[in-house]
């Protein structure tokens, strides 16, 4: 389900939105810089400050998760049902092993979130569509309007 595609955009997107639902049928929305693709099947992200999320997640564990690639204009929508994870389960440890990397020791890492992808689909930004976008260029346009320096490890 998840391809080398989708994992290219969730680690480049830096920043992913989390969609739940709140007990009154309303929508609640999160950002989280923790997802990662965890296996074909799931992604991870860590609740570090996010009690309104889990509950919801609690109560109802359907969720929706976009990453977007700003540069590359284009992303991914994945719909799924989450389960929650706590300290020692293999999930957990390897997602706060990369966060305690990432932003150093004491970092809170509450429970690791794991979502099961049922369906994925594309988002892109209408510069495809309409505007007979190239991807290489659109990075190096994106890159000067946002004025980001890529390391050589992100280029493309």
């Amino acid at each position: 389900m998840i391809n080398a595609d989708m994992r290219l955009i969730v680690e480049a997107a830096k920043l992913t939105f989390v969609a739940t639902v709140r007990p009154d049928g309303s929508p609640n929305l999160s950002p989280k810089g923790s997802a990662r693709v965890y296996d074909d099947e799931h992604i991870a992200f860590m609740n570090i400050a996010s009690p309104q999320t889990i509950a919801n997640l609690t109560a109802d564990p359907r969720i929706e998760m976009n990453a977007v690639d700003v540069l590359r204009r284009r992303g991914y929508r994945f719909t799924g049902t989450a389960t929650l994870h706590g300290q020692g389960t293999p999930v957990y440890e390897w997602l706060r092993s990369w966060l305690l990397d990432l932003n150093g020791p004491g970092y809170p890492a509450h429970e690791a979130v794991l979502v099961h992808v049922d369906q994925a689909r594309p988002i892109t930004s209408p510069a495809y569509a309409y505007g007979d976008a190239n991807e290489t260029a659109l990075i190096a346009e994106w890159s000067a309007k946002y004025q980001v320096v890529q390391s050589e490890e992100e280029e493309v």
